[in-house]
């Protein structure tokens, strides 16, 4: 559809610095992270340029002298694309395109394609193919240059524009249909989290920077599988697990994709699953790189955006993982002024310190959760039934006169709701 310059799986980056408090702040990006957002996408980086600015040129984004000094690098390296790690104007892109000869992608474009290939549930899919869609029909005119010949001859002045009114109406046709579709989606995930809410087990979601070892926890505390990669944005769509905690009984663990610096407002869409389970959680597990020197300004960015979304008076415990990768650093819990617990400090790959999380989790969600001894007449088989039904019993003997002793551990919620549906009264029959 678009007459453009291939891209390929190598390019030439260019990272540009501007002054810290100027206007143009929101142009500032981190150079690291660009660099692992290159990797991430599997596309191998042949150089890069770097240079300081005031502020973007508006034809080019960078100055001309750096044009040239880029075209030099493309012809020197023969490289097919240019990554920017910056958002570019549609026009900034022709014009780069034009003097290159060879394709450019701005950041947004590369965070694009790295949730292409991330996305792999029908729902993620649509929403990464509704974002690119919406990013493309700022960029459309840009594809029919080929046509702009036919616009002035006498009898040929329509057709260009024509076909670009076409592609129009198809671009919009199809962002409406995803729309819908995404709609349908979306109502039966509310149903599913309504049946989750009245299994009444406490939702525990982790969040964090991207490539933080989210993923590696969460295989870790559930013994799943779930794709785990030293890549930013390994994971895409929010996957959700029943684990059994020793300090609480059984909750509800979610691994949510990682968060970004200057995240594209159209990407937010395809993050907003996540951001619902993350906003609906009863606790929050804030994964951070501890090895990470830019850990801090990370922990700042997941704050803003936990506060964006409405989350930010969820219950928290900063997790503090790689502690594999620090010098003399043990696995602990840190505790505030009113004793519950902080932060832990763990290694997820090692699995170093994850019974103390399950303790810090017990502690966190105590007042959530109901732990005790049950003596139960036979008469009320129906009260036992309902608390193995929600897997609420730890151990069971009988008594000599044939009553049933229970080790029961369950959510608040859940044990108000047997005590409804079997007709007694349990808190009179603790021990």
């Amino acid at each position: 559809m678009f007459d453009r310059h291939q891209g390929g799986e190598s390019a030439i980056l260019v990272h540009m610095d501007f002054p810290i408090g100027h206007s143009h702040q929101q142009s500032r990006e981190d150079k690291h992270e660009f660099v692992e957002l290159v990797r991430s996408a599997d596309i191998e980086a042949l150089d890069i340029l770097e240079g300081k600015r005031a502020r973007p040129d508006p034809k080019f984004f960078i100055g001309k002298g750096k044009v040239e000094e880029l075209r030099q690098l493309v012809v020197l390296h023969k490289a097919p694309q240019v990554l920017f790690n910056h958002s570019l104007t549609p026009g900034q892109e022709k014009n780069l395109e034009e003097v290159l000869e060879c394709r450019v992608i701005d950041r947004i474009g590369l965070i694009l394609d790295i949730f292409a290939q991330r996305a792999f549930t029908f729902e993620g899919k649509l929403q990464v193919e509704l974002a690119q869609l919406k990013h493309l029909s700022t960029r459309l005119i840009r594809g029919w240059t080929h046509l702009e010949r036919q616009k002035g001859g006498i009898g040929l002045r329509g057709p260009g524009e024509t076909q670009l009114e076409t592609d129009r109406r198809l671009l919009r046709e199809r962002i409406k249909w995803i729309q819908r579709r995404l709609a349908k989606v979306d109502k039966q995930r509310q149903q599913s989290r309504r049946s989750r809410k009245r299994a009444q087990l406490p939702t525990v979601a982790v969040v964090g920077y991207t490539n933080a070892g989210k993923s590696t926890l969460f295989n870790r505390l559930t013994e799943s599988d779930v794709y785990a990669a030293d890549k930013l944005f390994a994971t895409l769509d929010p996957t959700l697990r029943k684990v059994h905690s020793p300090a609480t009984g059984h909750i509800i663990l979610a691994d949510t994709v990682g968060f970004i610096r200057h995240l594209p407002h159209d990407l937010v869409a395809a993050f907003r699953a996540t951001l619902e389970e993350t906003r609906d959680a009863d606790l929050l597990l804030h994964i951070i790189d501890a090895s990470d020197e830019r850990r801090d300004e990370n922990i700042a960015e997941v704050n803003t955006v936990l506060e964006e979304i409405g989350a930010d008076k969820v219950p928290l415990i900063e997790v503090y993982n790689k502690i594999d990768a620090l010098d003399s650093v043990q696995s602990r819990i840190d505790y505030d002024t009113h004793k519950l617990p902080e932060r832990v400090w763990l290694s997820a790959l090692m699995g170093d310190g994850t019974e103390l999380l399950y303790d810090a989790i017990g502690e966190k969600l105590g007042d959530t959760v109901m732990e005790c001894k049950l003596q139960l007449p036979p008469q009320f088989g129906k009260a036992r039934a309902l608390l193995y039904q929600a897997d609420a019993i730890a151990n069971e003997t009988i008594s000599e006169t044939g009553d049933w002793q229970l080790n029961i551990q369950l959510a608040k919620k859940e044990w108000n709701r047997i005590k409804r549906n079997s007709g007694v009264d349990l808190s009179l029959y603790i021990e």
